[in-house]
């Protein structure tokens, strides 16, 4: 199955846990980009579809295992998203894009060791559209605070943190951790539900269920044209949340968008 062609390649971010000492950890950018899981041999989605990336592009990746993003600058995710989901893609549209690495995935090996690995592939890879992802330290707990609100006021999203430490493993992982000013996860669409008053004859909510199987409402942050043109039963979508009941249901949640077909 292609979900499964992806999954061994993909380790997924967890939410960073306060409590954590965050000088253990590798700092990053978190770039509002589509994910992309490199083999040796094919550029895959996180879901393991394979993206239709031109040859020029491929032709330049090692032989060895990446993970990253596409991306192409801060606040050009739809854009983007249009681009590389395209079944025949075009040239000078991917001229734009670049793979920014973070990883270079390997089993008994740090995150540490994986980094290195990354830098010496990237490096010998001479290709414009390969970058990696720089990762810093951080020299004291305090500093995370001020380190993601920088990022944020230069138009980024949030930041990733990776344990230095930690050995690759693929799935949800505590080595992993993503912080933002809003907190944002997924869920999928179980059903629409009509609206009134103001809404009526459009949708009103959004039945979700989240990946553990928490089941809720979401009616805030939609658009007019959204309601009218809503997201599909089946799809998944984002939402950012404030925080969560003692029962793990998001509070004070709001759509943010469909998540592009992977």
């Amino acid at each position: 199955m292609a979900s499964a062609q992806g999954a061994h390649l993909a380790q997924w971010a967890t939410p960073w846990d306060k409590r954590l000492d965050a000088r253990a950890y590798a700092l990053s950018e978190k770039l509002d980009g589509v994910r992309a899981l490199w083999d040796g041999k094919s550029l895959r989605f996180r879901s393991g579809r394979t993206i239709a990336a031109p040859a020029w592009f491929l032709a330049a990746l090692p032989a060895q295992a990446l993970d990253g993003e596409l991306w192409m600058g801060r606040g050009s995710f739809d854009r983007l998203s249009a681009i590389v989901r395209k079944a025949q893609p075009m040239d000078e549209e991917w001229r734009a894009v670049r793979y920014m690495v973070f990883d270079a995935p390997a089993t008994g090996k740090t995150f540490r060791q994986r980094y290195q690995s990354a830098q010496e592939l990237v490096a010998a890879a001479h290709t414009p559209w390969l970058v990696l992802v720089a990762q810093d330290s951080v020299g004291a707990a305090q500093e995370l605070p001020e380190r993601l609100q920088s990022v944020v006021d230069q138009g980024g999203e949030g930041i990733v943190l990776h344990h230095w430490d930690a050995l690759w493993q693929p799935g949800r992982s505590n080595a992993v951790r993503k912080l933002k000013p809003h907190a944002d996860e997924e869920g999928r669409v179980l059903a629409l539900i009509a609206g009134k008053g103001q809404f009526e004859g459009q949708m009103g909510a959004l039945l979700l269920e989240t990946p553990d199987k928490k089941r809720f409402v979401l009616g805030s942050g939609f658009s007019q044209a959204e309601r009218r043109a809503p997201p599909p039963v089946g799809s998944w979508v984002t939402y950012r949340y404030r925080d969560r009941t003692p029962q793990g249901i998001p509070r004070f949640a709001s759509f943010l968008r469909v998540r592009g077909e992977e």
